[in-house]
């Protein structure tokens, strides 16, 4: 087996929708209903909640186990005005729930601060030395957002210290014993009942407001609100629901479930919203807030919030988030702009070095590795993503220390990254993360032989499996039936689409190609003219399918999504190509 980069793509295309769902979604389109299908919606009651972005479990937040002590102990230190610290992750996720808690608890009158790890001196999490600095201070009470689950050693030396710790975390926690932290907010947790396992690092932040701001009594305690004072902190909670989006899309938590009831409501958050930093980097990133999507957080906004924690530290994007200083949001957002052009071509440079390296070392591994003294630890995660993406196999890049090196990992759906660690857990420091990606830290002296047990964990799990991307479908179609009325009597209503919930897919066969061109940067894209049965022509644009222009067929089998395409003004519609095959090739 040796890797090839020039992989063909496997098409799964789903059943046809069966008589029984066809017939109780007979009040939908005939396309959407078989999407509906397709995304395990089967009656008209569960379709209109999904397209309504309407929950339809229960979203109590005093569900998830540990709320009610979390709560009890945050409005003691509210009363009594203890110092309180949001301790956060340097990711866009945890900068956003480190916001969210901070103004929560600024709402509320509490003495509150914000506290970013620096990734280059303090790593990822709870470290000890940070603790004993906010100790020192004055504060009487850490809560950690979207990390600490995998801390028992810190959460420890926090209560020796005597100082009292929450942890709200999303990742997944590990076997055996929980952090003894005086509370554990995490639906991962074992026995927990809350029904959404889903949320973002921020989400569950938002949880917590939604607690702290919907159950005012404690047990000391303070007046309940009365009316008007309720009105004011639901008005407050929805001012937050732009930070949910930004964390959840950029973090890539499923849009099913809560999450897609939040980030629905977040973007409409977003395109009313005050937060001047938003305004500010929403105009750097050349976006109308008023037109936003969760693209737009993905692709755009979110690496640019994400470049502060990658090559600096992650303060300018909280601040950016919090600040009401137009002047210094403005300045905030061109730093953030330029740190991320810098992070692009770190990447760049990165990812062809750790490529080198990775296939040079071992061209038939079903596992790459890439570590190296210089490799910016901030970018690790982009270049193994790269690698990933261009070979379809785990991949790890790692940068190299004096005595530890701290390595990110991605991965695909065959292989549990995170569970592949769990059975290195003796020779890793640290480590956590999901089933598609994590990081670890290992001393030097560890190293190859981590490598060597991934490298044969990889090779038994994945030596027998047909390693090819998979790209579904949701139906095949005629071009004709292709209109702009599609979009807006029925994929609109899909928004917001992303990892967990993406955009409706298609298939066109025997389509006949006008025209095809390369675009872009060293000709990477493809822009093509395609024509339908009916004589009638489409725009397509395929990233990354430069090549096909000098072996294109007359006619082509497409996989390809419908999206509006605006470009200086002008609204139009295109396909975008996500693979092609000649015509009649196609499995």
């Amino acid at each position: 087996m040796t890797l090839d980069m020039t992989h063909t793509k496997r098409w799964n295309i789903p059943p046809l929708i069966t008589p029984e769902a066809d017939s109780a979604l007979i009040a939908f389109p005939p396309i959407l209903r078989q999407i509906l299908y397709n995304r395990g919606y089967a009656t008209d009651a569960e379709a209109r909640a999904y397209l309504n972005a309407k929950p339809n479990v229960s979203t109590d937040p005093f569900e998830m186990t540990g709320m009610r002590a979390a709560i009890d102990r945050i409005q003691y230190a509210v009363a009594h005005h203890e110092p309180i610290a949001i301790y956060g992750d340097y990711d866009v996720d945890g900068v956003t729930a480190t916001a969210l808690l901070v103004q929560t608890l600024q709402f509320l009158n509490a003495n509150v601060r914000g506290y970013i790890p620096n990734r280059f001196e303090e790593g990822y999490g709870l470290n000890n030395n940070a603790l004993d600095e906010l100790k020192a201070e004055g504060v009487k009470l850490v809560i950690s957002v979207d990390c600490g689950i995998r801390s028992p050693n810190e959460a420890l030396h926090s209560r020796t210290i005597g100082l009292d710790l929450i942890i709200s975390d999303h990742h997944h926690p590990a076997e055996g014993d929980l952090p003894p932290a005086l509370a554990v907010i995490n639906p991962k947790q074992h026995g927990d009942i809350y029904p959404d396992k889903d949320l973002a690092g921020v989400g569950i932040a938002y949880k917590i407001a939604e607690a702290l701001l919907s159950n005012p009594l404690s047990a000391l305690s303070a007046q309940p609100f009365d009316n008007a004072q309720n009105k004011t902190s639901a008005a407050f909670l929805d001012s937050l629901l732009d930070l949910v989006a930004l964390g959840t899309v950029a973090d890539l938590a499923p849009l099913v479930g809560e999450n897609r009831v939040l980030v629905r409501k977040g973007l409409k958050q977003m395109k009313q919203t005050t937060r001047q930093g938003l305004f500010s980097l929403a105009a750097v990133s050349e976006i109308t807030l008023a037109k936003v999507n969760a693209g737009n957080i993905g692709f755009s906004l979110g690496p640019r919030l994400n470049a502060a924690g990658r090559l600096k530290e992650a303060l300018a994007a909280f601040e950016l988030l919090t600040t009401n200083d137009v002047f210094r949001a403005g300045e905030l957002a061109q730093v953030l702009d330029m740190q991320n052009r810098e992070r692009q071509r770190i990447t760049r440079d990165m990812q062809k070095r750790a490529e080198e390296i990775a296939i040079g070392e071992d061209p038939d591994a079903f596992l790459l590795f890439a570590a190296q003294e210089d490799f910016n630890s901030g970018v690790v995660g982009l270049a193994a993503s790269r690698l990933t993406e261009t070979y379809y196999r785990p991949a790890i890049v790692a940068s190299k220390g004096e005595e530890e090196t701290r390595g990110s990992c991605r991965s695909i759906p065959e292989f549990h990254i995170t569970e592949a660690l769990d059975q290195c857990a003796d020779l890793l420091v640290r480590h956590g993360g999901h089933a598609a990606a994590a990081g670890f830290t290992v001393k030097n002296e560890n190293l190859s032989a981590l490598v060597l047990r991934l490298k044969a964990i990889a090779a038994d799990q994945l030596s027998n499996v047909d390693l090819r991307p998979t790209v579904t479908a949701d139906a095949v179609v005629s071009l004709v039936d292709i209109r702009p009325d599609l979009f807006e009597k029925c994929l609109k209503y899909l928004e917001p689409t992303g990892y967990g919930n993406p955009n409706a897919a298609f298939v066109a066969r025997n389509v006949k190609v006008k025209n095809a061109r390369t675009v872009g940067a060293d000709a990477k894209h493809l822009k093509l003219s395609l024509e339908d049965e009916k004589g009638y022509a489409h725009d397509a644009i395929g990233f990354r399918l430069g090549e096909w222009q000098k072996k294109m067929p007359p006619r082509v089998d497409i996989l390809f999504t419908y999206e509006v395409n605006e470009f200086n003004g002008r609204v139009s519609y295109q396909l975008n190509l996500k693979d092609i095959k000649e015509a009649g090739s196609a499995e």
